[in-house]
């Protein structure tokens, strides 16, 4: 059955209620609903959902959209809340991973700026342990600044980093004006974690000519080089990779390229695709406007990548011109053959949803050997097994919230988390006695919570019940009592205590009340409306939403 909302949408009515009411334990949090199109079958690979969802499109006083909380998170594959960074990764976040570092497992993410015109974003790295506190941050070194395109992690020791440094040069002989006269010296700096030492820098500028730029300084689509705020972006590097030789792999989005590059001398190796390939490019294996390049296997004179092809360019916030080489974005393994000089497409995985991303994306090969894409601007995620059929598909909201929604790469991981916070509780009291509910975020290894009414101030306590922990936040509902000063135990699945939450006090239980009311396709329907908008409370705007239920 369809129906028709008919609302009075506000600063704070339906877009922003899609948010609201989620957890009583933590009425603070409103993540991100993910709007799943595809359930997840038996055959996705084990492990959480690692995201970093925002709103590419600006809030007005009328209409929001995106992510309330734009922040990293861990979902399960069902939707289900694990941990919410909002407000623990500060400021503006993206490029949320697990990893490992010296034996152990961390989290880490890019903290920083977020320029969505020019898709650039200045900032750190910073690194959380398993309990989610804060135990590094990383900078570039060299008096640069990290930006948020790349972190990565290699060999538990050192990570990868890219820089976006303005320069001034003359432009003229690309076309630019004697005004146009600044670019950008894309490059690649080695760091390591521990020390933040200077292992390895590579500069753009020292091996790679503007020739091979797709997207000429004029009329700016990457920039029209008038101020260091407005370089042209020639080379663009969204992501850089280290193989167990010392070379690196560098995409340049910018030039339609991936690059190997010589960990001694810097010079290129090979070039994949644009102006100037090494390969000869196979059918369907040409890509444009690219991220996230990775290597996957090396023998003989073999080399295979991953990466994520957009074939799609504009910027994240909808401004200026696009570019399209393709009808849709898509995640490609491509064999390259050192011998014949011959790249080949060892599988595609196209979206179910016919997606084109203009910016950002990802595309992460599993254990299990499926593939996870993540859709970039497109704000989605799609698990595939190897043969490319699609077996989970998520949006990374929902409702109006879902409209302008992005994330810049998406992951699945393995991840243990034992968060030193003590779980949140409250006791609320109805007509029907009292409910309980107790979450604590980020933690993966409660199976059961058990449920107490201390019953002095001497901490004594009387057993209430306990329920099987299945969600982020668990509930037990006591019938005809009034529970004053509820406590609750989480349990593991060895039946060991892991922590006891505080003391919460009852209180009065508030239920939403939404300004919507409801026309229903079906005859003789009645119809709900509350009254809150006749107090003048908010300056409302009539609107029309239409939901599938």
């Amino acid at each position: 059955m369809k129906t028709t909302l008919h609302a009075l949408a506000t600063v704070a009515s339906l877009p922003l209620t899609l948010a609201d009411w989620q957890y009583k334990s933590r009425t603070d949090l409103a993540p991100p609903r993910l709007n799943i199109t595809i359930p997840a079958s038996s055959e996705v690979e084990k492990g959480y959902l690692f995201v970093a969802p925002f709103a590419g499109i600006h809030d007005t006083v009328s209409e929001q959209h995106g992510p309330r909380q734009a922040g990293p998170y861990i979902f399960r594959d069902n939707g289900d809340l694990v941990w919410s960074g909002y407000g623990i990764y500060s400021i503006w976040s993206t490029n949320f991973q697990a990893a490992c570092w010296k034996g152990k497992d961390v989290l880490f993410s890019f903290e920083g700026d977020h320029n969505a015109g020019y898709g650039h974003g200045h900032g750190h790295t910073t690194f959380m342990d398993q309990h989610y506190e804060t135990i590094r941050e990383l900078r570039a070194g060299n008096h640069k600044l990290t930006d948020k395109h790349e972190f990565h992690l290699h060999n538990e020791e050192t990570g990868l980093i890219q820089i976006y440094q303005p320069v001034p040069r003359d432009l003229t002989p690309w076309g630019a004006s004697p005004e146009q006269q600044w670019i950008v010296n894309a490059m690649i700096q080695e760091l390591d974690i521990e020390t933040g030492k200077l292992l390895f820098e590579w500069s753009s500028l020292d091996h790679v000519d503007p020739d091979e730029a797709v997207l000429p300084i004029n009329p700016g689509q990457a920039g029209s080089g008038y101020n260091s705020s407005d370089a042209w972006d020639y080379f663009h590097i969204n992501s850089v990779d280290k193989d167990d030789s010392g070379n690196y792999l560098v995409s340049a989005r910018d030039a339609c390229a991936v690059h190997k590059i010589n960990g001694t001398s810097g010079e290129i190796i090979w070039r994949l695709n644009g102006k100037k390939s090494d390969f000869e490019m196979g059918p369907n294996s040409k890509f444009c406007f690219q991220h996230h390049a990775r290597f996957y296997e090396q023998y003989d004179d073999i080399e295979t990548i991953s990466l994520y092809d957009n074939s799609a360019h504009g910027t994240e916030n909808g401004g200026g011109n696009e570019v399209h080489t393709a009808p849709t974005s898509s995640g490609k393994i491509l064999k390259l053959n050192t011998t014949s000089w011959q790249a080949e497409l060892v599988q595609g995985f196209y979206p179910p949803d016919d997606l084109l991303s203009k910016s950002q994306g990802s595309t992460q090969i599993l254990p299990n050997k499926n593939v996870l894409v993540n859709w970039g601007s497109e704000g989605a995620m799609t698990e595939y097994l190897p043969d490319g059929t699609p077996i989970f598909h998520a949006y990374m909201d929902s409702g109006a919230l879902g409209l302008g929604v992005e994330n810049y790469r998406g992951f699945r991981y393995n991840w243990t988390g034992l968060p030193h916070e003590v779980p949140a509780i409250t006791s609320l009291e109805n007509g029907q006695g009292t409910s309980i509910y107790v979450s604590w975020n980020g933690d993966t290894e409660t199976k059961l919570w058990r449920f107490y009414e201390q019953t002095d101030a001497f901490g004594s306590r009387a057993f209430l019940g306990e329920v099987e922990r299945t969600s982020f936040e668990t509930a037990l509902h006591v019938k005809g009592m009034k529970v004053d000063g509820a406590v609750a135990e989480a349990i593991d699945a060895s039946g060991r205590l892991l922590t006891v939450s505080g003391v919460a006090a009852v209180e009065p239980e508030v239920l939403p009340r939404v300004a919507v009311q409801i026309v229903s396709d079906e005859p003789c329907a009645e119809a709900e409306t509350s009254r809150w908008w006749k107090y003048g409370l908010l300056k409302v705007q009539r609107g029309k939403y239409s939901l599938d239920v």
